[in-house]
């Protein structure tokens, strides 16, 4: 007898609130969080369908912090250009302030390593396995971001 497993729909219906608060998370600031979720299903679903995947929110969650990462690339080579391209740098003023700035200071791996071990409460086994790295890993990228964010918050006035 087969598995009955929730159909494409359903699946995605399930998976999307837990998977856009990731994107949310690990994604650039001036990257819609649905954004980053759609473009990672489409890339995913021009592969295979969603609900042929041993572990979908896993396999999602990668695919989110990939893109999140591409994203992140992307805009960085904006910004360097538009600087290029300004006569002085001096005066350009950050056009979205906010109290995550230093959180946004992180890379994407760090972001996601600290969302899902900080406020989803996971386990470093489980969030190696998410984003396939070691447990030794996860647990070291775990403790540097912590510094990081720790050290950035002491440097404020």
């Amino acid at each position: 007898m087969g598995v009955n497993r929730p159909s494409e729909d359903d699946l995605l219906r399930l998976l999307y609130p837990q998977l856009r608060r990731f994107a949310a998370v690990v994604g650039p600031i001036e990257v819609s969080p649905d954004d980053l979720v759609h473009d990672a299903l489409v890339r995913v679903l021009s592969k295979r369908a969603v609900s042929d995947l041993d572990s979908p929110a896993a396999y999602l969650r990668r695919a989110i912090l990939n893109e999140a990462s591409n994203q992140r690339r992307r805009l960085g080579r904006r910004r360097r250009a538009h600087l290029r391209l300004v006569d002085s740098a001096a005066g350009v003023e950050d056009s979205y302030p906010h109290d995550l700035a230093q959180l946004q200071a992180l890379a994407p791996r760090d972001r996601a390593v600290l969302f899902l071990r900080d406020v989803e409460g996971r386990d470093h086994a489980d969030i190696a396995a998410t984003l396939d790295l070691s447990e030794a890993n996860v647990r070291q990228i775990h403790r540097r971001a912590l510094d990081r964010l720790r050290t950035h918050l002491e440097a404020q006035p």
